[in-house]
């Protein structure tokens, strides 16, 4: 670390659960993002903040005025641009020394089995079910630890499947494959603003506590919250041998 960034980081350093040990591995670790809207924004602001060296946001879609309510990575010169554009260039002017990377496409099964091995954590900020699915594969298939958030009118939900920990579940051992599911949307459904806010934040905190190897993290916990009544609830979840997906262990 040279003397900028022993300053930048220096409320960081000083705690001790984090030091220079974890800031540096903030530094060296290489975060993607795979959505860039109402959870990716704050997770993707507060990873850059805290100086993860490398982010890729992954988004197929332009900003439109509507996304502006809640997504804080985009201001209203960036309706019509590339999500991923947009965030480069928030990012550039919180934090020019983290290196940004675009990918303004749909994270499909080839894109994600290429690239999920090079992270250290994938952060999933989707917001439908077939994506999802496909990011939990390509990281059970790498053991890449992948955090998981949703967030719709005012419930939220985020948990950490990490799959070097022989414990962990996986996403389709909570949520399998082949359950019956109604797709719903913030753009017929709402979401209250701040819920996305809270679940992005946090993980943006899952993912900087896996880095670092810092504290407990959500691996074998579902969080779930009622920002309506401002509520949580803590749901115990565990790895399930008939899993289609990780079989009830990780390769």
């Amino acid at each position: 670390m040279n003397d900028d960034q022993l300053l930048r980081y220096s409320r960081h350093i000083l705690v001790d659960e984090i030091g220079i040990e974890a800031q540096q591995r903030f530094l060296d670790a290489h975060a993607i993002v795979i959505g860039a809207g109402g959870l990716g924004s704050p997770a993707a602001m507060y990873l850059a903040a805290a100086g993860v060296g490398q982010l890729t946001l992954v988004d197929a879609d332009n900003v439109d005025l509507t996304n502006l309510q809640r997504q804080i990575l985009h201001v209203t010169a960036s309706v019509g641009r590339a999500k991923v554009e947009s965030g480069r260039d928030a990012i550039a002017q919180l934090n020019p020394d983290v290196r940004v990377n675009t990918v303004s496409a749909r994270a499909d099964d080839a894109w994600l089995d290429g690239h999920v091995p090079r992270a250290t954590v994938v952060l999933d900020c989707t917001d439908n079910f077939a994506t999802r699915h496909a990011i939990n594969r390509a990281c059970v298939k790498h053991g890449v630890p992948l955090v998981s958030g949703a967030a719709l009118r005012f419930d939220g939900q985020i948990s950490t499947f990490d799959f070097r920990d022989e414990a962990s579940p996986c996403y389709a051992c909570v949520f399998p494959e082949d359950q019956p599911f109604e797709e719903v949307a913030c753009s017929t459904m709402g979401v209250f603003a701040p819920t996305v806010g809270i679940i992005g934040a946090m993980q943006a905190a899952e993912a900087l506590r896996v880095i670092g190897g810092i504290g407990d993290t959500l691996v074998g916990r579902l969080m779930m919250l009622d920002s309506l009544r401002m509520e949580w609830t803590t749901m115990r979840i565990g790895r399930q041998a008939d899993c289609a997906v990780c079989g009830g262990t990780h390769r």
